[in-house]
């Protein structure tokens, strides 16, 4: 659904959604460059909070976007965080509380500390990322850039063709799968079997996205696109009052949470 679309009414579009990218990315950069430089726990926790409670209240979220949010991300942030410290150099923790020992290696909470500082802050930057990779579309953001940023349409409808390529190859494989189980192709199990099934998908996919790309071509030049300077914009995707609202305030939103972390460190 393109909220930026004349629609009929599908229900309540929360915020996020009716935000132009560019506001979503714009707000979010100076957030996760900041994050490149911290060197605490308490920064990147605040941002995930702050950034959670944006997500839960002003997106659509399905019950697995729920459970990967508010259960997977800790757990993977908890292995993570084991993993990572452990490639920490002992000597440097050593003097924290052993948590346990296999053979002469051993683990301190020190190397835990560690492993946490820097998954938190790997975790923050993808939560924040998530403001405007869920709550946009391709076409949209290709759109915004195209009048908001003066990227050349030629450019940018290019790429907004290519990634409508993306949907279209996941269709024709299942279309290729089918054609291959109808005709007894599909045989065979293990890697080998299955490394020799997908190797028969290439050229029907290639075939496929040459004819694909053709008849786009045609319809292209048909159309006289690239003639122009300018063209005529089907749907628009402006920067309204809002926008401004929203990048000034996580911006602001940015600096006092730093001050306070900074403040309690």
């Amino acid at each position: 659904m393109n909220p930026y679309a004349e629609r009929v009414d599908y229900g309540p579009v929360r915020f996020l959604h009716r935000l132009n990218p560019l506001a979503k990315i714009g707000a979010v950069l100076p957030a996760m460059a900041l994050l490149l430089f911290a060197r605490d726990i308490t920064t990147p926790l605040a941002f995930i909070g702050l950034t959670l409670v944006i997500v839960l209240v002003g997106a659509h979220l399905g019950w697995k976007a729920l459970v990967a949010l508010l259960l997977g991300l800790p757990l993977a942030v908890a292995l993570i965080s084991l993993s990572v410290g452990a490639w920490s150099d002992p000597s440097q923790v050593d003097r924290s509380t052993l948590l346990f020992s296999i053979g002469d290696y051993r683990f301190y909470a020190g190397s835990y500390v560690l492993g946490l500082t820097t998954t938190l802050r790997l975790a923050s930057v993808f939560v924040l990322a998530l403001i405007a990779a869920y709550t946009s579309t391709g076409p949209d953001l290709v759109r915004a850039m195209v009048q908001q940023l003066r990227v050349p349409y030629r450019i940018g409808y290019t790429a907004l063709a290519a990634y409508r390529f993306v949907p279209r190859f996941g269709y024709e494989l299942g279309v290729i799968r089918a054609a291959h189980r109808v005709r007894g192709m599909a045989g065979g199990r293990g890697p080998i079997a299955g490394a020799r099934r997908y190797l028969g998908y290439v050229i029907p996919l290639l075939a496929g996205a040459i004819r694909h790309a053709e008849r786009v071509a045609l319809a292209m030049d048909s159309r006289a696109f690239g003639a122009h300077r300018s063209r005529t914009e089907r749907y628009l995707v402006p920067f309204r009052a809002r926008d401004w609202v929203f990048l000034l305030t996580f911006w602001a939103a940015t600096a006092a949470l730093r001050l306070l972390t900074l403040e309690s460190s």
